[in-house]
């Protein structure tokens, strides 16, 4: 869904270089650079970001108001 705040290993605050590793993701590609430059350095922070899926676009739609109900 969305990204963690925290890394779950160490807890290293990570949630706020999110939008700028998908940014800087679309224009270079090289994740390891990327991860460089936002200073993320720690492997278990490093799989908080490669091994995130984003899926908010796709759960969205289930998620409307039920006043019908």
């Amino acid at each position: 869904m969305l990204i963690p705040v925290r890394c779950w290993s160490c807890g290293k605050v990570i949630a706020q270089v999110y939008a700028k590793y998908k940014d800087a993701l679309d224009n270079e590609g090289d994740t390891s650079k990327v991860l460089d430059d936002a200073g993320i350095r720690r492997y278990c922070c490093r799989r908080m970001f490669v091994g995130h899926i984003d899926l908010i676009d796709e759960v969205a739609p289930f998620s409307i108001a039920r006043e019908e109900l």
